[in-house]
């Protein structure tokens, strides 16, 4: 009797918790179209979100070209097919490995960043304050960052795909002598309209959930500091979830559209 009161008080909370969530979306839809557009703090969050990014994006994206060359020419040269790397990396890359990958450090970096901020306002009641004295926090606060990682997560994702395939490169030269005209060449004519348009697409999913989940965690944080650890946790995990889910989604149905 006791572990079904409990497990309905674990459904009570979730669906609680859901409901929260889509009050809270909502607040955000009506505070986008509200007059008085926070632009400037819009762009300063780009700032903090896509340059203060961008060099653990890159480093990554290049490491990550680098190891997919090195692991997979043993195999191409095996089956005669060393001249297909460069499709192949750009291939993977850009439809797959590119955007998931750059979308997780995003979670585990913005996610969290923004789930800490926020939860330390609402601890000291900063956030109180400002509805105190007119402002609105939802339009300065939560509808600015959503908006910037949601543009600012596809750029990074472009970027990081470019400097991927420029990391391949160095290091199929490393064991091959390939020019710099043929790889890209070979780059360019693998891509095809429906490898780029539902990666970019879907990278401006994970941005919206990667802001949405930040925000969303921050600005209900219970009082305590404690709660600012836990909203900065329960960030990173909660986004970096809902990337998988949303690549899932993406897959299946990129599949059904481009590939039937």
């Amino acid at each position: 009797m006791a572990e079904q009161e409990l497990e309905l008080t674990g459904w009570r909370k979730w669906l609680a918790s859901i409901g929260d969530q889509c009050v809270f979306f909502t607040r955000f839809l009506r505070n986008i179209f509200t007059g008085g557009f926070e632009w400037s703090e819009f762009v300063r969050q780009c700032y903090e979100i896509g340059y203060r990014s961008m060099m653990l994006v890159g480093i990554t994206s290049f490491i990550m070209g680098a190891v997919l060359i090195l692991q997979l020419r043993p195999s191409m040269v095996q089956f005669g097919q060393e001249g297909m790397l460069p499709k192949t990396l750009a291939v993977s890359l850009i439809r797959e490995i590119g955007p998931v990958i750059t979308a997780l450090i995003c979670a585990g970096k913005i996610a969290s960043g923004i789930g800490a901020e926020l939860g330390s306002m609402k601890v000291t009641e900063q956030i109180d304050a400002m509805e105190v004295a007119g402002a609105n926090p939802i339009q300065y606060l939560v509808v600015t960052r959503i908006l910037a990682v949601t543009f600012m997560v596809p750029l990074l994702t472009i970027i990081g795909d470019v400097i991927g395939l420029i990391g391949g490169f160095l290091a199929l030269n490393f064991t091959d002598s390939v020019s710099y005209s043929l790889y890209f060449n070979k780059v360019v004519a693998s891509i095809d309209y429906s490898d780029f348009l539902p990666a970019f697409v879907k990278t401006i999913f994970f941005g919206f959930a990667i802001g949405f989940v930040g925000c969303y965690k921050g600005f209900n944080s219970n009082r305590g500091t404690e709660s600012v650890g836990i909203a900065a946790n329960s960030a990173v995990v909660t986004a970096s979830l809902w990337v998988f889910v949303i690549d899932a989604l993406s897959v299946q149905l990129t599949s059904i559209l481009f590939y039937r």
